[in-house]
């Protein structure tokens, strides 16, 4: 076999260090890693391998082939029997006889490996990832390098999956600060903040003389009673039911956001020559979700609904405040009417 020279100590740390300092991801690394490998040890083939012990499966994650043998990326295999299972079991690294050493090993006949080496790769905490491997069809007598090379290789690879992981971690708690920061804690409804970001992007995007932004703003009626009776818990399972009810009516680009206390807010897009008619279906929709019985837990309350204002942006309209202010408005004059009718009627 004619095998790539082996590179001299200094060659091979320079081109570790260039390599380590380019690699962006775990690929970026462990190809040039097993390209240097393969130089280092004379070996036709070397490749990292993941474990998945509960499921009892060994993966080819990355490899690099010269010359006749072929580990193909990609393969499972049944991690029991394998060479790098029976390598570790036995504390073994490098046998250049494989047929001497593992002799029952299947999977070493199928592949015709006469020589093996491997080193284990272990995240933080010493979880065992996977193996990285160097074989050949041919007998290579045992190189000095290739144990230490492959040790550090191996270590080189876990370091770099702590990394991955950390930088994962770190993403998604920031992806969790982010949303939590747009969420209202009670409810799990978009909190007033993330309302004003919609609002203003709505309006901002949609040409104003071809589109409209319907806003109903809504106030539940006779909540403070409902704590004051029931309890704060309830008070807070019955705002959760209302949220839930106004996201069961929410048509295709509908937006419900829980503005703070007892208020909520609910958006609609529609076209500006059809923005009365979707205004007084929104209207009709949110009313019958928001009214009616509510079971929370053993607590039932039959509730006769919110007061509800509805406003249409106006073809000049850029500012979310205003609207807002306009559909509080609004939804204060339905409290007023409301009122006046249920003491007219208890004069009566």
């Amino acid at each position: 076999m004619n095998q790539t020279p082996t590179p001299r100590p200094p060659e091979l740390m320079a081109h570790l260090a260039a390599t380590i300092t380019r690699a962006r991801s775990l690929e970026e690394l462990v190809r040039p890693l097993l390209e240097m490998l393969q130089a280092t040890t004379g070996l036709e083939s070397t490749y990292l391998t993941t474990i998945d012990s509960p499921a009892g499966v060994q993966h080819i994650l990355f490899a690099r082939n010269t010359h006749q043998m072929q580990i193909p990326e990609g393969l499972d295999v049944p991690w029991e029997g394998t060479l790098c299972k029976r390598a570790l079991d036995d504390g073994r690294f490098y046998s250049d006889d494989v047929s001497q050493s593992w002799g029952d090993c299947e999977a070493a006949r199928a592949l015709g490996i006469a020589t093996y080496a491997s080193s284990p790769v272990h995240t933080e905490g010493g979880v065992l990832y996977g193996t990285l491997c160097a074989a050949s069809s041919q007998h290579v007598p045992f190189n000095d390098n290739t144990e230490s090379v492959l040790k550090l290789f191996a270590q080189l690879i876990g370091q770099q999956l702590d990394r991955e992981r950390l930088v994962q971690q770190l993403s998604d708690a920031n992806n969790s600060l982010a949303a939590s920061a747009l969420t209202d804690t009670v409810t799990r409804l978009p909190n007033r903040r993330a309302l004003m970001q919609d609002m203003e992007q709505r309006l901002r995007l949609y040409r104003a003389d071809e589109y409209a932004l319907v806003v109903a703003f809504i106030d539940l009626d006779k909540f403070k009673a409902i704590n004051d009776r029931y309890g704060h818990e309830i008070g807070d399972r019955f705002l959760e039911a209302i949220a839930g009810r106004l996201q069961g009516v929410l048509r295709s680009g509908d937006f419900a956001a829980r503005l703070g206390g007892d208020e909520f807010v609910v958006l609609a897009t529609s076209r500006r020559s059809d923005a009365l008619t979707t205004a007084s279906a929104l209207l009709e929709r949110l009313q019958q979700a928001t009214s009616g019985r509510f079971r929370l837990d053993d607590t039932v309350l039959d509730y006769a609904g919110p007061s509800i204002g509805t406003v249409i942006s106006e073809p000049d309209c850029t500012d979310p405040q205003a609207l807002i202010a306009a559909a509080d408005a609004r939804m204060y004059a339905v409290k007023r009417a409301r009122k006046e009718r249920e003491a007219q009627r208890l004069s009566n």
